[in-house]
C-alpha cells in the first residue's frame, strides 16, 4: 500500500489544530470582551462619582461617627466632599486639629461615598462622549452573533480534532517502517479522510467563520455608531448585564414577592433559536411567562410585549421535542407586523390566516407546525377545527382588552380554547388595576381559580397588597421603571395589509405613472374608513389616550393631512402646513401642550419639521416613508430634545407590496451615508438629491410590471 506524505499530513493535522485552537479562542475571548466592557463603565461611572462628591456637604463626615472635626474643615473653606478629594493630605493636615489618623480617616469615607455613588450611576450612551465605550459593545454584540452562529460548528471541528489523536494514526515514515498492516490501512484511511476534511466546504466555512470574527471584534467606529443608532437597546441590554453595579441593573418586576421572584429567577431561558437581545425585564418577563404558564402581560407600551411572547416561542420550540403549535389572536391590522417580527427575531415558521387562503394556511400549520396568526374575526372560522382536535404549546392574546366582553362571540371563541393550550398569554397595554370588573374578565379565562379572590380585593385596588396578589397572574412594568436610560427613541414599522379600496386605487396610481400618488398608497380614496393606514392610526390613537400621551402625525402630502385630520374629527387639535404662519404654529403648539391625552397635532412634515418645540408630543406617526432622510431626522428633532421628558415612540405607517417597500429599503441603505456625510451639515440638501432620480424611475418600473398583468 502506498505510504501517506507525512509532511503534508503533519501540516493538515496542524492546520486543524490550530483552527480548532482560534474557535477555542473566540469564545475564551467572550471573558476579556466583558471585562474590557465592565473597566469602560467603572471609568465612566468613577469619574461621574467624583463629580457626585461635589454635591455631597461636608457635613456627611459626621455620620461616620470617626471623631473627625468637621467644623474645622467647614471653618477652612471646605464645604463638599469633592473639595476634600482633590486636596493633598499636606492641605488637609494643615486644618487645625487633622492629623495623620484623621486625614486616613476622611480619605475612607470618602472613598465609600465614591463608590457607593459609583454603583448607582446610570450610563447613557452618547456618540460624542463614549466612543471607546460603544465600540467595545458593538465589538461584543458582533463577536457573539458570529459564537453564536459557530457554536454547532466549532462543536464539531473539536470532535474532529479529538477523531484524530484518538485514531492512533501513524504520523512519521520512521513508525510506517516498523507497523502492522492493519495500523497502516487505518493510517491510510485516516488520511485520506483528512485530506478530503481539509478540502471540504465546511472546513472553507470554518475558516470564512474565523474571518467575520476578527471582522466582528474590530468594529470600526463608523459601524459601531451606526449600529449603536439602529439597535440601541442591544447596547443598554448589554450594559445592564456587565455594566456598573446597579446603576444599569433595572427594576424587572413589580409587586411580585421574593419566593416567587427568586423561582422564576432561576429559570434557564434557552435563546438559541432567539435571534434578538433581551433587556433584563424581558428576559424576566419570559421566564414570568414560562414559570406561571397562564399569564395576563401588561407591560406599558412600547416595552415590547410582542419580542417577549417570541422568546418565550423561541425557548419551547428549542425545548421540546414534539411538534409545536402557537397560535396568535390580533387586531387585523397587526397580522402582518407579527408575522414580520417572529420571521425576523425566530426560526419559527409563520401562518397568517385571514382572508381567502385562510383554509389553505391552516392545512400548511396542522401538518408542519409553527406560529399560527389570526385576526379576532377570524377565530369564528378556525375554532371548530381546534377546539378538542389540537394541542396548543400556547395561546396568544394580542390587545387582550378586546375580549373584555364576556358576551361577545370573540370571547366566547376564545374562550373555548382554553383546555387546548397548555400556556396562555394575554397582552395588553392598557392599565387594568383600576378597572377591575376588566381584569377578572380576563384573569377568570387564564386562572379562575383567582377570580373570586380579585373581586373581594377590588375595593383596595389602588393599594400594593392588591397588586401583590396579583404576582402569581398580572405582571405590569412602566418604561419609567425599567429604562433607566430614559427618555429614549423607540421606532417601529407598522405594515398595514391593503384594503380592497387600497389595492383598486394603487393600481390606478400605478398604471398612471404617477410616484406622487403611489407614495400616497392607503390615503388614494376620500373615505378613509377604507384605509388600511387609518384603521391602524386609530387603534394606536387609542392606545395613546389610554396612556395619556399626545401625537403629532406627519406626512408630505397636503392633501393625506387634510384627509386625516377631518377622519380624526375632534380629536385633532389643530392642523400645520406651508400656508400656516409661524405664530399661529406656535399657537397649536400650545394648545397641544395644554389638550388631554390622546390629542392629536396633524403636520405637513416641511410645515412642522422645522423651528417648533413639540415635546408635548411623544408618539410620532409618520403616514409614508420621506425621500430625504433629513426631512425624518428634523420632524424628529422637534419631538426628541431637551425638555422631552416622556420616551418617544415612532411609528411609520406602511403597505406591503407597494412603492413603501422599495422607499424603505432605500432610506435604509442611504441612511449611514446621510448620518456620515451630510446630517445637519450643508451638503445635507445636495445629498438628498442623488436619490431622486435613478432609483425612483427604477421603483416605478418594478410596480408597473407587478401591477400590470392583473389589468391584462
Amino acid at each position: 500500500m502506498n505510504r501517506p506524505n507525512f509532511k503534508d499530513l503533519k501540516n493538515l493535522i496542524k492546520a486543524i489544530d490550530d483552527t480548532n485552537e482560534a474557535y477555542k479562542n473566540i469564545y475564551n475571548e467572550r471573558l476579556l470582551q466583558e471585562d474590557s466592557i465592565k473597566k469602560l463603565c467603572n471609568k465612566i461611572a468613577g469619574d461621574q462619582a467624583q463629580k457626585d462628591l461635589f454635591e455631597v456637604s461636608v457635613d456627611e463626615l459626621k455620620n461616620a461617627k470617626a471623631g473627625i472635626r468637621v467644623q474645622a474643615l467647614i471653618d477652612a473653606g471646605y464645604r463638599n466632599l469633592g473639595q476634600i478629594a482633590q486636596a493633598t493630605d499636606f492641605e488637609i493636615q494643615t486644618v487645625n486639629g487633622i492629623g495623620e489618623k484623621q486625614t486616613e480617616a476622611i480619605r475612607g469615607i470618602i472613598t465609600d461615598f465614591a463608590n457607593s455613588l459609583a454603583a448607582k450611576v446610570t450610563i447613557r450612551l452618547d456618540i460624542d462622549d463614549n466612543a471607546a465605550l460603544i465600540t467595545e459593545l458593538a465589538n461584543y454584540i458582533n463577536s457573539e452573533k458570529v459564537r453564536k452562529d459557530a457554536l454547532e460548528a466549532a462543536s464539531n471541528l473539536d470532535a474532529y480534532a479529538q477523531k484524530i489523536k484518538d485514531s492512533g494514526m501513524i504520523r512519521n515514515s520512521f513508525r510506517w517502517l516498523f507497523s502492522g498492516s492493519v495500523s497502516k490501512q487505518n493510517t491510510v484511511a485516516m488520511a485520506e479522510d483528512i485530506y478530503e476534511f481539509c478540502n471540504s466546504a465546511f472546513f472553507e466555512r470554518l475558516l470564512h467563520i474565523l474571518e467575520l470574527y476578527q471582522e466582528a471584534s474590530n468594529t470600526p467606529w463608523a459601524k459601531a455608531q451606526e449600529s449603536f443608532r439602529k439597535s440601541g437597546a442591544d447596547f443598554y441590554a448589554i450594559l445592564e448585564k456587565l455594566g456598573n453595579s446597579t446603576g444599569n441593573r433595572p427594576f424587572v418586576y413589580d409587586s411580585i414577592p421574593a419566593q416567587l421572584a427568586e423561582e422564576i429567577n432561576v429559570i434557564d431561558l434557552n435563546l438559541n433559536e432567539f435571534r434578538g437581545t433581551l433587556r433584563a425585564y424581558q428576559a424576566f418577563g419570559a421566564k414570568y411567562i414560562l414559570n406561571q404558564k397562564k399569564v395576563l402581560l401588561g407591560d406599558e407600551m412600547g416595552l415590547g410585549k410582542t419580542i417577549q411572547a417570541i422568546a418565550v416561542m423561541s425557548h419551547i420550540h428549542a425545548t421540546e421535542n414534539e411538534k409545536c403549535y402557537f397560535l396568535i389572536v390580533c387586531p387585523a391590522s397587526v397580522l402582518i407586523n407579527w408575522a414580520r417580527e417572529i420571521k425576523k427575531f425566530s426560526n419559527i415558521e409563520a401562518f397568517i390566516l385571514h382572508g381567502q387562503t385562510i383554509d389553505d394556511s391552516f392545512d400548511r400549520w396542522q401538518e408542519n407546525g409553527g406560529a399560527a396568526i389570526t385576526n379576532y374575526e377570524s377565530m369564528g372560522k378556525i375554532v371548530d377545527r381546534i377546539d378538542r382536535h389540537m394541542s396548543l404549546s400556547m395561546l396568544v392574546i394580542d390587545e387582550a382588552h378586546y375580549m373584555k366582553n364576556p358576551d361577545a362571540k370573540r370571547t366566547m371563541y376564545i374562550r373555548r380554547l382554553d383546555n387546548e393550550s397548555e400556556r396562555i398569554l394575554l397582552m395588553t397595554g392598557t392599565p387594568l388595576e383600576n378597572r377591575v370588573d376588566e381584569m377578572c374578565n380576563l384573569i377568570d379565562f387564564v386562572r379562575p381559580d383567582m377570580t373570586k379572590e380579585v373581586k373581594n380585593l377590588a375595593n383596595i385596588s389602588h393599594l400594593p397588597q392588591f397588586k401583590e396578589s396579583l404576582a402569581p397572574v398580572y405582571i405590569r412594568r412602566t418604561r419609567q421603571q425599567v429604562l433607566k436610560e430614559l427618555p429614549e427613541i423607540a421606532q417601529e414599522q407598522e405594515w398595514c395589509d391593503l384594503t380592497e379600496v387600497d389595492k383598486d386605487r394603487y393600481r390606478e396610481a400605478v398604471l398612471r405613472g404617477s410616484f406622487s400618488d403611489m407614495r400616497r398608497v392607503s390615503f388614494l380614496q376620500d373615505d378613509m374608513a377604507t384605509s388600511s393606514k387609518c384603521m391602524r392610526l386609530l387603534e394606536l390613537l387609542e392606545q395613546a389616550e389610554r396612556e395619556g400621551r399626545k401625537v403629532i402625525i406627519y406626512s408630505f402630502f397636503r392633501e393625506t393631512i387634510s384627509k386625516v385630520s377631518a377622519f380624526l374629527g375632534s380629536r385633532c387639535i389643530g392642523v400645520i402646513s406651508g400656508d400656516t404662519a409661524m405664530s399661529t404654529r406656535q399657537l397649536l403648539v400650545d394648545k397641544l401642550a395644554d389638550a388631554p391625552g390622546g390629542s392629536v397635532l396633524v403636520s405637513q412634515i416641511i410645515a412642522g419639521g422645522v423651528g417648533l418645540n413639540i415635546q408635548a408630543a411623544s408618539i410620532v406617526v409618520f403616514c409614508e416613508p420621506q425621500i430625504k432622510p433629513s426631512l425624518e431626522s428634523q420632524a424628529l428633532s422637534r419631538v426628541y430634545r431637551m425638555g422631552q421628558i416622556r420616551n418617544v415612540l415612532v411609528y411609520r405607517l406602511l403597505c406591503p407590496d407597494t412603492i413603501d417597500d422599495d422607499m424603505m429599503l432605500i432610506l435604509e441603505e442611504k441612511q449611514l451615508e446621510f448620518d456620515n456625510y451630510a446630517d445637519e451639515s450643508v451638503v445635507a440638501g445636495a445629498f438628498d438629491n442623488i436619490m431622486d432620480k435613478e432609483w425612483i424611475s427604477k421603483a416605478l418600473e418594478k410596480e408597473r410590471q407587478k401591477y400590470l398583468p392583473v389589468v391584462i
